[in-house]
C-alpha cells in the first residue's frame, strides 16, 4: 500500500478515535438525556441500596429497564416483597416520567434526525442520503442477498463520525 493511502488510513481512524473518545465523556449527560438513568438513582427516592442491588442481580440496570418489567417477575426476585416492588416502582415512575411533549417539542426533536451510510453511494442515494437515526428500519428479502453483510456495514459506519458518514 502506498504510504500517501497509509497516512490517510491512519488519520481517518486518529479521527474517528478522537471523536469516539470525545463521545463517551460525554455520554453520562448524553444517557440521562435518553432515558438510560443507572437503576442506582433510585436510591435519591429512598429506595434502599440493598434494595436496588437485588434488582441488579435480577437483571434491572436501568430504570427505563425497571418500567419494561412484569411486577411479578419483580415480586419473584428474592428478598422483594410486594410492598417493595410497589414502592419501586412508583420511584421509578417519578423518575422515568419527564413530562408531555408539544409538536412543536417532536418536530425540534424530527430536526436532530441525521443519515448513516451504507458505505455504497448508489444504495445511501436510493434512500434518500443513507439510513435514518432514531428509527427502525427494516430489511427483508430471499436469504443470500446482503441483508446481513449491510446490518454489519451500518454497524461498522454508525460509529464513524458525521463528517465521514456516522
Amino acid at each position: 500500500m502506498p504510504v500517501a493511502l497509509q497516512n490517510d488510513k491512519k488519520r481517518k481512524l486518529d479521527e474517528a478515535a478522537a471523536a469516539r473518545d470525545e463521545a463517551q465523556q460525554g455520554g453520562e449527560a448524553e444517557e440521562e438525556v435518553l432515558g438510560w438513568t443507572d437503576i442506582e438513582r433510585l436510591t435519591e427516592l429512598g429506595i434502599g441500596a440493598a434494595d436496588v442491588a437485588k434488582l441488579k442481580a435480577g437483571g434491572v440496570n436501568t430504570v427505563a429497564g425497571l418500567s419494561m418489567v412484569c411486577r411479578k417477575e419483580l415480586v419473584a426476585i428474592k428478598g422483594l416483597s410486594d410492598a417493595k416492588v410497589d414502592k419501586i416502582l412508583d420511584a421509578g415512575k417519578k423518575m422515568a416520567f419527564q413530562g408531555f411533549q408539544t409538536g412543536v417539542e417532536a418536530l425540534g426533536k424530527r430536526d436532530e434526525v441525521c443519515k448513516i451510510t451504507t458505505g455504497c453511494k448508489a444504495l445511501d442515494d436510493l434512500l434518500g442520503g443513507g439510513v435514518e437515526t432514531m428509527s427502525i428500519t427494516e430489511a427483508f428479502g430471499e436469504f443470500r442477498t446482503g441483508k446481513t453483510q449491510i446490518a454489519h456495514t451500518l454497524c461498522v459506519t454508525s460509529q464513524l463520525p458525521r463528517s465521514m458518514g456516522g
